[in-house]
């Protein structure tokens, strides 16, 4: 239904699947920046995760915004905070059954952001957040739950998606479906239809 294709600046599965599923063609290219560089020098600079969520989407949408002068270019970016702590990705199955250890039984944040470049300059941005309890997890029950997702826990920030064995680990959520995803979708279809980006 996109007039034209949109450059997604990510790697993320999740993310072209959502745009995609909403009748936006997007051709997704990943943008290689060194974000765990980024999150130590925002960590060190007193920025909290929105505004490293926000720097990171932004930092993908402007450089792949160099590559396709004239397209618009989206980056997106998720932080997840719980109690002070930022997780990133898990590096491997023993690192996700940590994270899932360490969010057992708390509530956590995950803050999802969305810049988007036309010609060089931003012209759009939203950040949107969702809060996310965790029941109480044994041992016995990450362990299953590690063996039935796969791999692909290894791309989730917090070992988990939501949208799929992951809603069992969570007896509340409060927040858009879509931002927990990773991509506040909605604010981003209305803007693309200011644009023209899609019809009305």
């Amino acid at each position: 239904m996109t007039t034209e294709p949109i450059i997604l600046a990510s790697a993320s599965a999740s993310r072209r699947r959502m745009l995609e599923a909403a009748g936006v063609e997007v051709h997704a290219e990943a943008a290689r920046v060194d974000e765990e560089e980024i999150k130590l020098s925002g960590k060190a600079a007193g920025m909290k995760p929105p505004e490293v969520a926000e720097a990171l989407a932004d930092l993908k949408a402007s450089k792949l915004a160099r590559k396709y002068v004239g397209a618009y270019v989206v980056g997106g970016d998720q932080m997840l905070e719980c109690d002070g702590r930022w997780f990133d990705k898990p590096v491997d199955r023993a690192d996700a059954a940590s994270h899932l250890r360490l969010l057992s039984g708390r509530t956590h944040t995950l803050y999802s952001a969305v810049v988007v470049f036309h010609n060089g300059t931003r012209v759009w941005h939203h950040i949107d957040h969702a809060t996310l309890t965790m029941r109480a997890l044994s041992d016995a029950f990450i362990d299953r739950y590690l063996d039935a997702a796969g791999d692909a826990v290894l791309s989730c920030a917090g070992s988990y998606q939501v949208e799929g064995l992951g809603a069992q680990l969570f007896n509340k959520v409060k927040g858009d479906h879509f931002t927990i995803q990773g991509l506040p979708l909605l604010p981003l279809l209305d803007f693309l239809r200011v644009r023209k980006l899609l019809p009305a």
